[in-house]
Protein backbone atom coordinates (compact mmCIF):
# COMPACT_ATOMS: atom_id res chain seq x y z
CA UNK A 1 0.00 0.00 0.00
CA UNK A 2 1.17 3.51 -0.80
CA UNK A 3 2.25 5.77 2.04
CA UNK A 4 1.91 9.52 2.66
CA UNK A 5 4.25 11.54 4.86
CA UNK A 6 2.72 14.11 7.21
CA UNK A 7 5.15 16.62 8.69
CA UNK A 8 4.02 17.71 12.13
CA UNK A 9 5.00 19.21 15.44
CA UNK A 10 4.45 17.58 18.81
CA UNK A 11 1.94 19.48 20.95
CA UNK A 12 2.98 20.68 24.36
CA UNK A 13 -0.49 21.73 25.44
CA UNK A 14 -3.73 19.91 24.64
CA UNK A 15 -6.26 22.20 26.33
CA UNK A 16 -9.22 23.86 24.62
CA UNK A 17 -7.52 27.24 24.38
CA UNK A 18 -4.39 25.79 22.74
CA UNK A 19 -6.48 23.66 20.40
CA UNK A 20 -8.53 26.65 19.28
CA UNK A 21 -5.36 28.66 18.69
CA UNK A 22 -3.99 25.85 16.49
CA UNK A 23 -7.13 25.79 14.35
CA UNK A 24 -7.08 29.57 13.98
CA UNK A 25 -3.50 29.25 12.71
CA UNK A 26 -4.49 26.73 10.03
CA UNK A 27 -3.27 23.70 11.99
CA UNK A 28 -5.12 20.44 12.66
CA UNK A 29 -4.77 18.89 16.14
CA UNK A 30 -4.10 15.14 15.95
CA UNK A 31 -3.53 12.16 18.24
CA UNK A 32 -1.77 8.85 17.57
CA UNK A 33 -3.02 5.86 19.58
CA UNK A 34 -1.84 2.27 19.67
CA UNK A 35 1.68 2.71 21.02
CA UNK A 36 3.04 2.86 24.55
CA UNK A 37 1.35 6.22 25.03
CA UNK A 38 -0.80 8.64 23.06
CA UNK A 39 1.17 11.12 20.95
CA UNK A 40 -0.36 14.57 20.39
CA UNK A 41 0.78 16.59 17.40
CA UNK A 42 -0.45 19.13 14.87
CA UNK A 43 0.11 19.68 11.15
CA UNK A 44 -0.95 22.17 8.48
CA UNK A 45 -4.42 21.53 7.14
CA UNK A 46 -3.13 21.23 3.55
CA UNK A 47 -0.90 18.32 4.59
CA UNK A 48 -4.01 16.10 4.78
CA UNK A 49 -5.37 16.92 1.31
CA UNK A 50 -4.11 13.73 -0.35
CA UNK A 51 -5.09 11.60 2.64
CA UNK A 52 -8.64 12.77 3.31
CA UNK A 53 -10.04 14.08 0.03
CA UNK A 54 -9.48 10.97 -2.07
CA UNK A 55 -11.21 7.62 -2.63
CA UNK A 56 -7.85 5.86 -2.22
CA UNK A 57 -6.42 4.70 1.10
CA UNK A 58 -2.87 5.08 2.35
CA UNK A 59 -0.72 4.32 5.32
CA UNK A 60 0.87 7.37 6.94
CA UNK A 61 4.35 8.26 8.10
CA UNK A 62 4.12 11.01 10.72
CA UNK A 63 7.44 12.87 10.71
CA UNK A 64 7.87 15.05 13.80
CA UNK A 65 10.33 17.92 14.15
CA UNK A 66 12.33 16.06 16.80
CA UNK A 67 13.32 13.56 14.09
CA UNK A 68 11.02 10.72 15.18
CA UNK A 69 8.79 8.95 12.67
CA UNK A 70 5.60 7.04 13.39
CA UNK A 71 3.89 4.61 11.02
CA UNK A 72 0.13 4.86 11.31
CA UNK A 73 -3.25 4.64 9.61
CA UNK A 74 -6.16 7.05 9.71
CA UNK A 75 -8.66 5.94 12.35
CA UNK A 76 -11.17 8.75 12.75
CA UNK A 77 -11.72 12.28 11.52
CA UNK A 78 -14.00 15.08 12.73
CA UNK A 79 -15.36 17.81 10.45
CA UNK A 80 -17.05 21.09 11.29
CA UNK A 81 -20.83 20.54 10.82
CA UNK A 82 -21.23 23.73 8.76
CA UNK A 83 -17.93 24.49 7.01
CA UNK A 84 -16.65 20.88 6.68
CA UNK A 85 -13.27 22.07 7.90
CA UNK A 86 -11.15 19.34 9.51
CA UNK A 87 -11.34 19.76 13.27
CA UNK A 88 -9.44 16.75 14.60
CA UNK A 89 -7.84 13.51 13.37
CA UNK A 90 -7.12 10.29 15.23
CA UNK A 91 -4.41 7.94 13.95
CA UNK A 92 -3.57 4.39 14.98
CA UNK A 93 0.08 3.36 15.19
CA UNK A 94 1.03 0.27 13.20
CA UNK A 95 3.94 -2.14 13.48
CA UNK A 96 5.53 -4.39 10.86
CA UNK A 97 4.86 -7.60 12.81
CA UNK A 98 1.28 -6.86 13.93
CA UNK A 99 -1.82 -7.27 11.80
CA UNK A 100 -4.09 -4.26 11.42
CA UNK A 101 -7.68 -3.81 10.21
CA UNK A 102 -8.51 -1.21 7.60
CA UNK A 103 -11.36 -0.28 5.26
CA UNK A 104 -10.20 -1.01 1.70
CA UNK A 105 -12.08 0.29 -1.39
CA UNK A 106 -13.55 -2.14 -3.92
CA UNK A 107 -12.67 -1.37 -7.54
CA UNK A 108 -14.76 -2.73 -10.42
CA UNK A 109 -12.79 -3.98 -13.42
CA UNK A 110 -13.85 -5.42 -16.76
CA UNK A 111 -17.04 -5.04 -18.81
CA UNK A 112 -20.12 -6.94 -17.75
CA UNK A 113 -22.01 -8.80 -20.54
CA UNK A 114 -25.20 -8.25 -18.56
CA UNK A 115 -24.69 -4.48 -18.51
CA UNK A 116 -23.97 -4.50 -22.26
CA UNK A 117 -27.37 -6.17 -22.72
CA UNK A 118 -29.16 -3.44 -20.79
CA UNK A 119 -28.80 -4.69 -17.21
CA UNK A 120 -27.88 -2.38 -14.34
CA UNK A 121 -24.80 -2.86 -12.17
CA UNK A 122 -25.72 -2.30 -8.52
CA UNK A 123 -22.77 -1.83 -6.17
CA UNK A 124 -23.75 -2.92 -2.67
CA UNK A 125 -20.40 -2.55 -0.85
CA UNK A 126 -17.88 0.02 -2.05
CA UNK A 127 -15.38 -0.89 0.66
CA UNK A 128 -14.66 -3.85 2.91
CA UNK A 129 -12.70 -4.26 6.14
CA UNK A 130 -9.45 -6.15 5.61
CA UNK A 131 -7.03 -7.55 8.18
CA UNK A 132 -3.35 -8.04 7.28
CA UNK A 133 0.21 -7.11 8.11
CA UNK A 134 0.88 -3.52 7.02
CA UNK A 135 3.05 -4.64 4.10
CA UNK A 136 0.24 -6.89 2.80
CA UNK A 137 -2.57 -4.34 2.89
CA UNK A 138 -3.87 -3.98 -0.69
CA UNK A 139 -4.48 -0.59 -2.30
CA UNK A 140 -7.89 -1.87 -3.40
CA UNK A 141 -9.91 -5.07 -3.76
CA UNK A 142 -10.36 -6.10 -7.39
CA UNK A 143 -13.94 -7.03 -8.34
CA UNK A 144 -13.85 -8.54 -11.84
CA UNK A 145 -17.29 -8.15 -13.44
CA UNK A 146 -16.27 -9.32 -16.93
CA UNK A 147 -18.27 -12.58 -16.63
CA UNK A 148 -21.35 -11.20 -14.89
CA UNK A 149 -24.57 -11.72 -16.84
CA UNK A 150 -28.01 -10.41 -15.91
CA UNK A 151 -28.90 -11.83 -12.49
CA UNK A 152 -25.29 -12.60 -11.54
CA UNK A 153 -24.00 -11.79 -8.04
CA UNK A 154 -20.43 -11.17 -6.86
CA UNK A 155 -19.74 -11.92 -3.19
CA UNK A 156 -16.91 -11.41 -0.70
CA UNK A 157 -15.76 -14.97 -1.38
CA UNK A 158 -14.90 -13.92 -4.95
CA UNK A 159 -12.47 -11.26 -3.66
CA UNK A 160 -10.46 -13.33 -1.21
CA UNK A 161 -6.65 -13.14 -1.28
CA UNK A 162 -3.70 -15.09 0.08
CA UNK A 163 -2.04 -12.39 2.21
CA UNK A 164 -5.06 -10.74 3.79
CA UNK A 165 -8.40 -11.65 5.34
CA UNK A 166 -11.68 -9.90 4.55
CA UNK A 167 -13.56 -9.64 7.83
CA UNK A 168 -17.08 -9.65 6.36
CA UNK A 169 -18.94 -12.93 5.69
CA UNK A 170 -18.08 -14.71 2.44
CA UNK A 171 -21.74 -14.59 1.43
CA UNK A 172 -22.01 -10.81 1.63
CA UNK A 173 -22.95 -9.32 -1.75
CA UNK A 174 -20.44 -6.90 -3.26
CA UNK A 175 -22.30 -6.15 -6.49
CA UNK A 176 -24.96 -7.62 -8.78
CA UNK A 177 -26.30 -7.12 -12.29
CA UNK A 178 -30.02 -6.51 -12.17
CA UNK A 179 -32.46 -6.61 -15.05
CA UNK A 180 -34.18 -3.50 -16.39
CA UNK A 181 -36.95 -2.59 -18.83
CA UNK A 182 -34.48 -2.23 -21.69
CA UNK A 183 -32.57 -5.44 -20.91
CA UNK A 184 -32.35 -8.15 -23.55
CA UNK A 185 -31.68 -11.82 -23.00
CA UNK A 186 -27.98 -12.64 -22.78
CA UNK A 187 -26.82 -14.06 -26.09
CA UNK A 188 -25.35 -17.49 -25.58
CA UNK A 189 -24.77 -20.37 -27.97
CA UNK A 190 -24.18 -23.87 -26.67
CA UNK A 191 -24.10 -27.36 -28.07
CA UNK A 192 -27.61 -28.12 -26.85
CA UNK A 193 -28.99 -25.00 -28.51
CA UNK A 194 -27.26 -25.79 -31.79
CA UNK A 195 -28.51 -29.41 -31.69
CA UNK A 196 -32.04 -28.26 -30.93
CA UNK A 197 -31.96 -25.81 -33.81
CA UNK A 198 -30.73 -28.54 -36.15
CA UNK A 199 -33.48 -30.96 -35.08
CA UNK A 200 -36.11 -28.26 -35.51
CA UNK A 201 -34.83 -27.48 -39.00
CA UNK A 202 -34.86 -31.16 -39.96
CA UNK A 203 -38.43 -31.51 -38.78
CA UNK A 204 -39.53 -28.52 -40.86
CA UNK A 205 -37.77 -29.90 -43.95
CA UNK A 206 -39.49 -33.24 -43.46
CA UNK A 207 -42.88 -31.59 -43.17
CA UNK A 208 -42.23 -29.61 -46.33
CA UNK A 209 -41.29 -32.77 -48.27
CA UNK A 210 -44.40 -34.56 -47.00
CA UNK A 211 -46.59 -31.71 -48.20
CA UNK A 212 -44.94 -31.80 -51.60
CA UNK A 213 -45.52 -35.57 -51.91
CA UNK A 214 -49.25 -35.09 -51.35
Amino acid sequence: MKSITINGSQRESVGKVATKALRNAGQVPCVVYGGDKAIHFSAEIMAFKNLVYTPDVHTVVIALKDGSKIDAILQDIQFHPVTDQILHIDFYQIFDDKEVSMEIPVRMTGNSPGVKNGGVLRIVNRSLKVKALPKDLPDFLNADISKMKIGAILTVADLSGDNYTILQDDSRVVCQVRTSRVAVEDEETDEEGEEGATEEGTAKEGAAEEGTAE
